[in-house]
């Protein structure tokens, strides 16, 4: 049968035109021409004081708690369940990662768990938008001038989704995006940092060229400029290439996520009926991006023996995402039972602009099958809830 990919990346001639130019322009690294329109296209679209286009969410958070004066001995309270990356950020700077319990229902950063965590230490909040649904804003921002803490916004999968009619990447003071082949809008590989002080923006974008900035601009110079160190800095830069296609991409974003949406739509509408599953649930005051279609198995159901027939036939799933603090390299102090719950019942399962109505039905008929043959007799019979 014809291998059905857990994620693919939407990628054609228009991007391929896109970065024949770059070759053609003679200036394929970092902070180049497209990289400068690239980030005038975020500043644009997002409504922020800057954008810093940068090779990964990862440095992106990372560049976030430098420019935001995070250091040894400060928490960071961050959403325990999505890609470790915020917490990993936290450690880069010497700080500690406090791990905040999710909401059953939205799998987003629940803000009572964040409330009850502050401590003297703390100094910030990262929400993650889990899987491309937006964390619950209004109350974080609240908690936060409450107490004098950042909020940043760790938007890596969310690109497209809204938040009471606001764009994810726009619902704090720092948001960082990523363009990971998985995204909606995808270079294989790169990030944002976007910033409504432009003051964080100049940190971010010096920092990410070696603390010496743009050597394209620098080039542009008439005479012999000599670059002055004053700060660490670190090569985060993202290229003139993948530059060029992800202006490609934000200008398809609707497109791409509208193919996405209706996929959903026929996931929920095909397994509406499946009872040993429960299906993702979007509140009415936001719009999910569908990074990753996840549902979550009934605690009957042998999980491994699922996904070992499902990919048996060709078809790609993985596990839902990280609960982070059960992860040893945090060794971390809180529990977070919610979040420890997703991670041992949750499976994704393909997700992507390409896929086509004949796939997901092939798909809902594998999952299904596997999920009953693999549910413990007490449950398929109907004798437990």
């Amino acid at each position: 049968m014809e291998p059905i990919s857990l994620v693919h990346a939407s990628l054609g001639e228009r991007e391929l035109a896109a970065v024949a130019e770059v070759f053609a322009s003679g200036w394929p690294s970092g902070q180049g021409p497209r990289g400068k329109a690239l980030e005038a296209q975020l500043v644009q679209k997002y409504g922020v004081g800057d954008a810093v286009a940068v090779s990964s969410c990862g440095t992106a958070l990372h560049l976030t708690m430098l420019a935001l004066g995070v250091k040894k001995g400060d928490e960071v309270i961050v959403a325990d369940y999505g890609f470790p990356a915020p917490a990993q950020a936290a450690l880069y700077v010497g700080a500690t990662p406090v791990f905040a319990d999710v909401r059953p229902d939205t799998y987003t950063i629940d803000p009572q768990s964040v409330a009850d965590l502050i401590t003297p230490r703390t100094v910030g909040i990262v929400a993650v938008d889990t899987v491309g649904m937006p964390a619950d804003y209004t109350e974080l921002q609240a908690i936060a001038d409450r107490h004098g803490l950042f909020l940043v916004e760790d938007a890596a999968c969310a690109v497209g989704a809204t938040y009471q009619g606001r764009q994810a990447g726009a619902l704090a003071e720092v948001a960082c995006l990523s363009f990971h082949g998985r995204k909606g809008a995808s270079s294989g590989e790169g990030g944002a940092l976007l910033a409504r002080d432009p003051a964080i923006g100049k940190d971010a974008r010096l920092r990410s060229s070696f603390g010496i900035g743009s050597i394209f601009d620098l080039g542009n110079i008439v005479g012999l400029p000599i670059p002055t160190l004053t700060e660490v800095g670190y090569n985060f830069k993202l290229s003139d290439i993948a530059a060029a296609i992800l202006q490609v991409q934000l200008a398809r974003i609707d497109e791409l996520l509208e193919r996405r949406a209706a996929i959903a739509a026929q996931y929920a509408e095909l397994l509406a009926g499946e009872e040993l599953l429960t299906l993702p649930t979007v509140p009415p005051d936001r719009t999910h991006a569908w990074q990753t279609y996840m549902v979550t198995l009934d605690a009957g159901v042998d999980r491994a023996a699922v996904a070992t027939e499902v990919r048996r036939q060709g078809i790609g799933c993985a596990i839902g995402t990280f609960a982070a603090h059960v992860q040893p390299v945090f060794q971390a102090q809180q529990k977070c039972p919610v979040s420890a719950d997703l991670f041992a019942r949750q499976l994704s399962i393909p997700m992507h602009a390409e896929l086509r109505p004949n796939q997901v039905e092939r798909v809902v008929e594998a999952l299904s099958s596997a999920v009953r043959t693999h549910a413990s007799s007490t449950r398929a019979l109907g004798g437990a809830a």
